[in-house]
């Protein structure tokens, strides 16, 4: 299973995600990076593990003030992944420089319509992620979106908003439901994620990764665990291809 760090960043700044109630984002404050500067906070996450994809959560373009093209590039230039994963409340297309790949989420929550939703896929490209957002208990967005599961892409993220750096634990029941409905797609945990116990849970939903930002930062989940659930994956691929 695939963990994705998170960054989320409102006017150039990382901020701390705060049950999704991004009123109350403040910038983050974490004994793994020098300061709240978002390229400082992806490379400090390089400390820790060899992650393949971040997960940029660019909060101007959220909650509408346009994308932050800006710390999107520099983003881009300073992650020495292979994929860049960006929500901006846009539906740009994905980009390539030779190294590395930005793909878009189209985030639900960001859709005013199914009409939208199709077009916004269309300009994001087949490798663009979609993003199923929840509050509470409802869903965010279009209501056809979720019960229809063949308007989803290869790899959907579930995003359960209320438990974004929470502490509360993911949400399990719905991630599983939302595997068993995805027909073998790639569906990626996020929201609540405390310690490796979490990690393991979400794993044995059948889900394809998670994305951790909290846990990351407080030492919840160490290198020592990434390296185990690394190494846990490339087992069971060899036994499956045995």
């Amino acid at each position: 299973m695939q963990v994705i760090p998170v960054i989320d960043v409102r006017e150039g700044v990382a901020v701390a995600a705060v049950r999704g109630d991004r009123s109350r984002y403040r910038p983050l404050e974490s004994p793994l990076a020098k300061s709240a500067d978002p390229v400082a906070v992806a490379q400090a996450y390089q400390t820790l593990f060899p992650f393949a994809a971040l997960y940029l959560a660019d909060l101007d373009g959220i909650e509408g003030r346009g994308p932050n093209l800006a710390v999107q590039a520099v983003l881009a230039e300073a992650w020495p992944g292979a994929e860049l994963w960006v929500d901006d409340g846009t539906a740009g297309g994905p980009a390539q420089d030779g190294r590395m790949i930005k793909n878009h989420v189209v985030g639900s929550e960001s859709m005013t319509s199914l009409e939208h939703y199709l077009a916004a896929r269309e300009t994001a490209g087949a490798a663009a992620l979609l993003s199923l957002d929840f509050h509470g208990k409802g869903f965010v967005g279009p209501p056809e979106l979720l019960d229809d599961a063949t308007l989803w892409p290869d790899r959907i993220i579930v995003m359960t908003l209320a438990r974004v750096g929470s502490g509360e634990g993911p949400d399990l029941a719905r991630l599983a439901s939302i595997v068993a409905c995805g027909g073998g797609r790639q569906v990626y945990a996020a929201g609540g994620v405390r310690n490796a116990d979490d990690l393991r849970a979400v794993r044995d939903t059948g889900a394809a990764g998670v994305l951790v930002a909290t846990a990351l930062h407080n030492g919840a989940i160490t290198p020592a665990d990434l390296e185990e659930l690394a190494g846990e994956a490339v087992d069971a691929e060899a036994a499956r291809r045995a």
